[in-house]
């Protein structure tokens, strides 16, 4: 059963690893856009990543956890999965205080409904901090969390294969 919930969590790992990635691989690219074309390109994300991160990222955090919780205390398996955990703690905290921000930011003209209004409506107001104009510190905000939440992401898969192995 531990070494089924082992690749449970490394699964899920992945997906976070998966998610977070792709964003950051995307960065040369869409810095090249213009403002009109990045912000259409933008809304194309949340409908799938948001599902994605679900589960990806909630399930992740959730199964290290679990498997920190069934991992003998003090043995070399118990720290490397103690430090994916904190990774994917990190990881999470990067999105909310630099991500969901601008991703509010993005959205603010477009008529949500259901979950996805729920989901972003958290965090307050957005917007005081940018505007049209400088919507080039929107977008570099946003790609850069992605670039440093797909090396925490990293961080964390690599600690948890370590873990499985010693």
């Amino acid at each position: 059963m531990f070494q089924i919930w082992q690749i449970l969590t490394i699964v899920l790992v992945s997906v976070a690893v998966a998610l977070t990635l792709a964003h950051a691989l995307e960065l040369p690219g869409k810095l090249r856009l213009d403002k009109e074309t990045y912000v259409t390109v933008q809304t194309i994300y949340y409908p799938g990543f948001t599902i994605g991160a679900v589960f990806g990222e909630f399930g992740a955090m959730l199964a290290t956890l679990v498997l920190l919780v069934l991992t003998p205390f003090g043995s070399a398996a118990f720290w490397f999965t103690l430090s994916a955990l904190v990774s994917l703690l990190i990881m999470h905290g990067l999105y909310w205080a630099f991500t969901h921000p601008v991703n509010k930011f993005w959205l603010k003209d477009q008529q949500l409904a259901g979950a996805g209004a729920a989901f972003f409506a958290v965090g307050g107001e957005t917007g005081a901090k940018w505007n049209d104009r400088d919507w080039a510190s929107a977008r570099d905000q946003w790609e850069h969390s992605h670039v440093a939440r797909a090396v925490f992401a990293l961080l964390a898969l690599i600690a948890l294969v370590t873990a499985a192995t010693v």
